[in-house]
C-alpha cells in the first residue's frame, strides 16, 4: 500500500493576497485587501485639556533622595508592620514588647529596629536597660506626604 501526499505549491506566498505569482510591494496591502469598512474619524482634541501643565512640580531633590531611603528601609516586611505598629500608638512601645505581636526573635526585631532607626524612621528612648521606640514625626510627615493617596491633585487647566 502506498500512502499518496498531495503536494502543496512550492512557495505558499504565491496563492496570498494578490495571487498569480505576484507579490505586493507593501505587504499591508495582503491585510486589507478585502477589508472595507468605514474608518472612524476621531476630532481633534483641545491642546490644553491634552497638554496641561502638572499643578504639583512633585518632590525636590533633596525630598526624593530622603523619601527613597524612607522606602529603603521599609523594604521588609517586618519593618513595615513594625511601622505600623508604632504608628498606632499613643506613646513609645518598647522593643521587647513588639516579639509577641510580630512573632519574631528578640534578636530580629532588635536587627529591624535598628536599621529602622538608623535611616531615620524611629526615635528611640533609653530607660534603663530597655529601649522605647516611636515613629520619628519628621518620617511620619514624609511617608504621610508621599502616601496621600486620597487626596489626588487635578490639573489645572
Amino acid at each position: 500500500m502506498v500512502a499518496s501526499f498531495r503536494v502543496g505549491p512550492p512557495d505558499i506566498d504565491i496563492h496570498r493576497c494578490l495571487g498569480g505569482g505576484r507579490l505586493p510591494r507593501d505587504i499591508d496591502v495582503c491585510q486589507y485587501v478585502g477589508v472595507r469598512q468605514p474608518v472612524a474619524v476621531l476630532e481633534p482634541t483641545s491642546a490644553v485639556a491634552c497638554c496641561a501643565p502638572i499643578a504639583d512640580p512633585g518632590l525636590s531633590d533633596d525630598e526624593a533622595v530622603a523619601t527613597a531611603e524612607l522606602l529603603r528601609a521599609l523594604g521588609d516586611p517586618a519593618r513595615v508592620r513594625i511601622l505600623h505598629i508604632l504608628a498606632t500608638q499613643a506613646d513609645a512601645v518598647c522593643g521587647c514588647d513588639l516579639e509577641q505581636p510580630l512573632g519574631l526573635s528578640q534578636p530580629t526585631v532588635s536587627f529591624h529596629l535598628k536599621k529602622l532607626h538608623e535611616a531615620g524612621v524611629l526615635d528611640r528612648d533609653k530607660r534603663g536597660v530597655w529601649v522605647y521606640y516611636s515613629l520619628n514625626a519628621q518620617a511620619r510627615q514624609r511617608l504621610s506626604d508621599v502616601l496621600r493617596l486620597g487626596g489626588l491633585r487635578t490639573r489645572r487647566l
